[in-house]
């Protein structure tokens, strides 16, 4: 059996760039900044990269606004708050004002999914000493919840 080669310089035109672009675009959305590294993984950072992801961006079959919108459902139906989805869109390269942005128009009530996820962890119980008070706070915190919805959900 022959090993594949690498591909050279000359072996890189934009359609097999495209083409992989695509295959991995097929199993889920990426933002721009994923797709491009591993494009550049697999193409030896070549300088083609960054004129196909602008054809793809503009054909609508890369969207880093789609990606984000996706993501910020995801995370709010596992019952996490604004601040952690924030954080983990930012560590993936997402740009801050289309978080903010799409942050903004996701039509959530903050509040009241701090208190579902609060009932969904630990029941409807209200009456609990300073520690048990502590760790649900601590839990609401890792889950990206302000100190005001933190509040909200413990005391409603």
């Amino acid at each position: 059996m022959e090993e594949k080669q690498p591909d050279t310089e000359a072996d890189i035109k934009p359609s097999k760039i495209r083409l992989s672009a695509m295959g991995i675009l097929a199993g889920r959305e990426y933002l721009r900044s994923q797709l491009q590294e591993k494009l550049e993984k697999k193409f030896d950072n070549s300088p083609l990269i960054p004129d196909v992801l602008d054809q793809l961006a503009a054909e609508n079959l890369q969207s880093d606004c789609r990606f984000i919108e996706a993501f910020i459902r995801s995370r709010i139906s596992r019952g996490q708050g604004s601040t952690r989805i924030r954080l983990e869109l930012k560590s993936r390269g997402a740009e801050t004002s289309l978080i903010e942005q799409l942050l903004d128009e996701a039509e959530v009530d903050w509040f009241e999914l701090a208190k579902n996820t609060a009932q969904l962890k630990f029941g409807s119980d209200h009456q609990v000493d300073a520690k048990e008070k502590a760790k649900r706070m601590r839990f609401l915190q890792y889950r990206g919840f302000s100190f005001d919805q933190i509040n909200y959900a413990l005391n409603n």
